[in-house]
């Protein structure tokens, strides 16, 4: 403010006041401007005033005409347009008639980091719609389709099976499991209103016009448009690009090199799967200790008759992953990209071998009964290995870090190696199953030296969760595998009972510890544990 020189003569009091209109100052000059400009809110409110008929306004929100050859749909979404008011979240939930806790629409937040500490961003985000879908290349009956004119990835719910793949082969969580349907659901850009020349749900509901429907290339992957965020920092704030190609488009704010999400540190475990912890570790120990009668003749067909209750039980708990298990009969149609469908094959092949191996002994002596167990006993490794393997492959196709095909392959390799050891019955496999579990123990707990990392990776989120919310779970794991060395020898079937129990420890970790990538969350106080 200028400074009012102090008069001798009295002054009265409109004086004063008049005097004080008279001054401007730069402050009052920015306030009579902000009086005069119009907010996006307060433009969208007056345009739903002058104009009752918005059919040409919200047009315009999408392409004049369908995408031509080579070209799909997409998501554009203007950053400094996004104010976080989750208007699009609502309108979608309304539009597709969603449960309560069910959400194909999400609004998260990125943070600039070190190079840009003051800086943040809301994000709106839903399906991608990708080039590449992973949620289409891993279902195993063919729920999704991708249409040829628009490239809409549309999930086609009276097909899905609820087993779930989809959503652990997503880098952007955005699939949805409805337990009230018992199947999985995803946004398709409200393919039927843009058939009808009008804007999905969430692009007419945004106040500010953040959201709209663009076209872009997709014939390969040096034309297409530039998807996702801008800017150097896209990488470390979103998960990888090169897993599934999304089409989205993010523009309008440069993305700082540093940026990350917002919630990226919070400490929240994953899904447990109980009905595949118990499908892992009953199969692979069942397998183990089958391979250990087709390699052993000597022992007793109570070996065998154990491995194959186990085998079957696992086989019997993973049904229970299922939310329309009566329609997995059609997994052959995943058979071409979809690794669960090779599970599935792998171990139905698999089943009707066991069966033969335990039943033929018992059967009375007829011709060729040597020559068929001979070749069930020749046949049975091979076919047990491979489907443990498709079991590890299933996993190592997501792109979690937790779970690549080393990681994988060592945990449920050895867990069928420990089970076929602890059947030996003499003091020398004895010592060889001491000898691999206490390696395994050693390895699984050398990840948490990543708890100390400075930069965050996800081996380092892994660890600070097993260090954390399932410290005492790990610590368990560690006591009860520790407790059965000492008893393989004596009393092997009590160990092995201890192996059981403390591979499920171990596999339940393996699920609950993995680092999902997905959108930015919100940020804030931090989760809660579920």
């Amino acid at each position: 403010m200028v400074p009012v020189s102090i008069q001798s003569s009295p002054v009265t009091e409109d004086e004063v006041e008049s005097s004080a209109f008279a001054v401007r100052t730069l402050v009052d000059d920015l306030l009579a401007e902000q009086s005069e400009l119009q907010t996006p809110v307060q433009r969208f409110a007056d345009t739903h005033e002058r104009e009752p008929d918005l059919a040409g306004h919200y047009r315009s929100l999408i392409p004049l005409s369908r995408p031509g050859p080579d070209e799909q749909y997409a998501f554009e979404v203007a950053l400094d347009r996004c104010t976080g008011c989750k208007a699009c979240v609502s309108a979608c939930h309304s539009m597709n008639g969603l449960d309560e806790e069910e959400s194909w629409r999400d609004v998260g937040a990125i943070l600039g980091g070190d190079s840009s500490p003051g800086w943040q961003q809301t994000v709106t985000t839903a399906c991608h719609h990708c080039a590449d879908p992973g949620c289409l290349t891993g279902c195993p009956v063919g729920a999704y389709e991708k249409e040829v004119d628009t490239g809409i990835v549309r999930h086609l719910d009276d097909q899905c099976i609820g087993c779930s793949y989809c959503i652990l082969k997503c880098p952007y969580d955005v699939p949805k499991y409805s337990k009230k349907r018992g199947i999985v659901r995803k946004c398709d850009m409200c393919h039927q209103r843009l058939e009808q020349g009008e804007a999905p749900a969430c692009v007419q509901a945004c106040p500010t016009e953040a959201i709209r429907i663009v076209t872009v290339p997709t014939r390969a992957e040096e034309e297409r448009a530039e998807s996702m965020m801008s800017g150097e920092g896209s990488a470390s704030a979103l998960p990888d690009e090169s897993i599934t190609r999304p089409t989205t488009r993010y523009t309008g704010r440069e993305v700082p090199v540093t940026a990350h999400a917002a919630d990226r540190a919070a400490l929240v475990v994953e899904h447990a799967h109980w009905p595949l912890v118990l499908m892992l570790v009953l199969t692979q120990s069942g397998i183990g200790l089958l391979l250990a009668t087709c390699l052993t003749p000597s022992y007793g067909p109570s070996v065998a008759a154990t491995g194959a209750g186990m085998f079957l039980m696992g086989m019997v708990a993973s049904v229970f992953h299922l939310g329309q298990p009566l329609k997995a009969w059609r997994f052959f149609l995943g058979l071409r990209t979809s690794w669960l469908s090779r599970e599935i094959l792998a171990f139905a092949i698999l089943t009707p071998f066991f069966v033969l191996w335990v039943c033929l002994p018992l059967m009375p002596d007829f011709a060729l009964k040597g020559e068929i167990v001979n070749a069930v006993r020749w046949l049975l490794p091979p076919l047990g290995l491979a489907a443990i393997f498709t079991s590890v492959m299933v996993y190592h196709d997501t792109m979690r870090s937790l779970w690549r095909i080393n990681r994988g392959g060592v945990r449920f390799f050895s867990t069928t190696l420990l089970s076929m050891l602890l059947v030996s019955e003499n003091l020398l496999g004895a010592i060889a199953f001491g000898v691999l579990l206490l390696a395994k123990l050693a390895w699984e707990c050398f990840l948490l030296r990543r708890c100390s990392d400075d930069i965050w990776t996800p081996d380092a989120h892994s660890a600070r969760l097993l260090a954390g919310p399932l410290r005492l779970h790990l610590i368990i794991r560690c006591l009860i595998g520790v407790f059965a060395i000492p008893v393989a020898f004596p009393y092997p079937w009590i160990a092995l009972l201890c192996l059981l129990a403390g591979e499920v420890l171990e596999r339940l970790l393996f699920f609950r510890a993995v680092c999902a990538p997905k959108m930015p969350g919100n940020f804030g106080p931090e989760p809660a544990t579920p």
